[in-house]
């Protein structure tokens, strides 16, 4: 499946460096190219779950993938990052 700009997309893996684990939802706001013709990246806007945004983080597109009508959401305490 396709990613779009402005889908709700989920982590693949765990980043740490934020406080995100996979299977985090997040909507990605663009695509940004690699500077030296790598993979290309992503930037997400991250929500807690009342809707307030929280982070905007850029990664490799490998890192996310379009939600699937058979996943359920779920909520969590957010660990902040020092």
């Amino acid at each position: 499946m396709t990613i779009e700009l402005y889908q709700e997309v989920a982590l693949t893996r765990d980043l740490p460096e934020y406080g995100l684990r996979s299977g985090d939802v997040a909507v990605l706001v663009d695509f940004v190219p690699h500077p030296s013709s790598g993979e290309e990246g992503c930037v997400l806007e991250v929500f807690n779950a009342i809707g307030e945004s929280f982070a905007v983080i850029a990664v490799p597109i490998s890192v996310v993938e379009v939600l699937r009508p058979d996943e359920i959401l779920t909520v969590r305490p957010l660990v902040k990052v020092s």
